[in-house]
């Protein structure tokens, strides 16, 4: 049984930048996804730059956070501060309908995969912020330039209803829903060739990853590759209390370091 965890939003501020190296150098974390035109993204990269050990990948943004392009070259699908809307449903339209959020939407996942590859690190892997690469459009993007930058591994957000019940879960008909809608994703992944884990957890509990719910996870997992992503930090400072105000970096952090302390994996196995 394969086992990665990972960090999501690398980059996004210095705390998250500083969790991202602890819990790597005295946890579990094995790899994080790199939020090319966030804040903090040029700290991000040094930190990487001094741990080889950690696989970083593309954190594609193309809903709610900071373009690469600005405004100006992204007038359709950017606000005049050069943000992507946070509505997603309304984002994904313009992605599905309009010619010219398409075009601009294809140069802004250019220009995030130029950046990446400018910054010197091995592309490991590549996935989006909220999951916008389960949109259709996205995808195919994502898959036709990624695969120009050397793009092989790509994040299918595919979490299995049937494990989160057995942690004792209640989960709704969206679970059920996107589960089944991930597997178009990894339909396209296996055409073009990218690899992907069986499964992958923290989307039901995105933000609450605690030791207990990780712990009880850990014992129901099924065969195959996981990936178990998080969304650590040292402390929750004024942008995250800002974008993520329910989230609790500080746990996630602290779970990615029980794992290593208490041998929860090693336990389960």
């Amino acid at each position: 049984m394969d086992v990665i965890f990972s960090a999501d939003d690398f980059g996004l501020t210095v705390s998250v930048n500083k969790a991202v190296e602890q819990a790597h150098l005295e946890g579990v974390l094995g790899q994080a996804s790199l939020m090319v035109a966030a804040p903090s993204a040029a700290d991000a990269v040094l930190r990487a730059q001094r741990l080889p050990k950690l696989d970083v990948g593309l954190h594609l943004v193309l809903v709610d956070g900071d373009s690469l392009l600005g405004h100006a070259a992204l007038p359709t699908i950017t606000t005049p501060d050069g943000k992507f809307r946070r509505n997603q449903t309304a984002l994904g339209f313009q992605y599905f309908f309009s010619p010219a959020a398409r075009r601009e939407l294809a140069a802004e996942i250019r220009a995030q995969f130029s950046a990446y590859h400018a910054t010197g690190l091995r592309l490991h892997h590549a996935d989006a912020h909220k999951h916008m690469h389960m949109h259709p459009t996205v995808a195919d993007m994502m898959i036709r330039i990624g695969r120009e930058f050397g793009l092989k591994r790509l994040r299918v957000p595919s979490e299995p209803p049937l494990i989160l019940k057995a942690c004792g879960e209640r989960l709704g008909l969206a679970a059920y829903a996107l589960y089944g809608w991930s597997q178009i994703l990894r339909l396209k992944c296996r055409r073009a060739g990218l690899a992907c884990h069986n499964q992958v957890f923290g989307i039901h509990w995105s933000g609450h990853m605690s030791t207990p719910r990780v712990t009880k996870l850990l014992a129901q997992l099924p065969s195959g590759s996981t990936e178990i992503y998080f969304h650590p930090a040292t402390t929750q400072d004024a942008d995250l209390q800002k974008l993520m105000p329910d989230y609790e970096h500080e746990i996630e952090l602290k779970t990615l370091l029980d794992i290593k302390r208490l041998n929860l994996l090693t336990s389960q196995y």
